[in-house]
């Protein structure tokens, strides 16, 4: 593993996207196991922070290497969500930071991916709420919807709501 930023409590520190376009999308990137494309997911851009980048440095980085987006305005911290999840032969375990942020650029290709990325990214697309609602497909966080739905009907909350930490 890259030598990325670590907190205290060994977890890797993770900056992650909730990107809107002018018409309240959403967009999500579609992901799979490396050696399985049938076990896969949707989920925000983002990734781990590098040497002793911010967590906004690393979001707005990420944004550009996974999707080619430049021109974003970037806002508060929605959520902060602990995981630990299987991937790729190995177990990750993340503290993520989830940014709201928008834009007026929809045209998305990456730009930077790591061989790993490579390996296990199909893609991206924007996405309604309904169309998030209504997904069969697996979508992290988990609530992805229901927090979609709330962000567009309240605003963003006052300060970064602590969701439930994910074990898959």
């Amino acid at each position: 593993m890259p030598a990325e930023a670590r907190s205290e409590g060994g977890l890797r520190k993770v900056a992650r996207v909730v990107l809107l376009d002018p018409e309240d999308r959403i967009l999500l990137l579609h992901g799979h196991e490396p050696d399985d494309p049938a076990d896969d997911w949707w989920f925000t851009p983002g990734g781990g922070l590098e040497g002793d980048e911010t967590h906004e440095q690393a979001a707005l980085r990420e944004l550009v290497e996974e999707t080619g987006i430049t021109d974003v305005e970037l806002g508060p911290v929605l959520w902060r969500r602990t995981c630990s999840f299987p991937f790729a032969g190995r177990r990750w375990d993340q503290d993520e930071w989830y940014y709201l942020a928008r834009t007026t650029q929809t045209v998305t290709g990456a730009t930077a991916l790591t061989e790993l990325e490579r390996r296990s990214m199909a893609g991206a697309r924007w996405w309604t709420c309904q169309e998030l609602t209504r997904a069969h497909e697996t979508v992290y966080p988990t609530r992805l919807a229901e927090l979609f739905r709330r962000l567009l009907d309240e605003g963003p909350p006052v300060g970064p709501v602590t969701l439930d930490t994910e074990i898959v």
